[in-house]
């Protein structure tokens, strides 16, 4: 196994789609890396020579936010959107959507599990 950026990438899988196992590359950005580190017909992980992997090592380190660098960009920019006290902030910090979906009836995995109450009533068979 190959291992690029703290992340052990599959031998069974065509480089493009074992990129994107890594945090922060995509397939738009998979075949970037391939096409900037000369690697052509898009090869299993286990046909690439060492020197290859090193291109695509060195081309992840030094142009894109990989993996901690990239989850801490997003979590010091929702910081930020808190702080300033945004739209999208207060739905972040409410645990709501925060991209314009609508809260009547969907967003069940923001919101938890549905609760129906009853009617406060007790019944006649209860000691009361």
């Amino acid at each position: 196994m190959a291992r690029i950026a703290g992340i052990n990438i599959p031998d069974n899988k065509r480089v493009e789609i074992a990129l994107t196992y890594i945090y922060g590359i995509g397939q738009v950005t998979a075949k970037k890396i391939l096409s900037q580190a000369n690697i052509k017909n898009n090869p299993h992980t286990n046909e690439l020579a060492t020197s290859e992997i090193d291109r695509i090592r060195e081309i992840i380190d030094r142009n894109y936010k990989v993996e901690g660098e990239a989850k801490m960009a997003v979590t010091q920019n929702i910081k930020r959107l808190k702080e300033i006290n945004a739209y999208r902030g207060l739905r972040h910090t409410k645990g709501l959507p925060v991209r314009g979906q609508r809260t009547k009836t969907n967003s069940r995995t923001k919101r938890g599990k549905r609760i129906s109450v009853g009617s406060g009533r007790r019944k006649s068979a209860e000691k009361t």
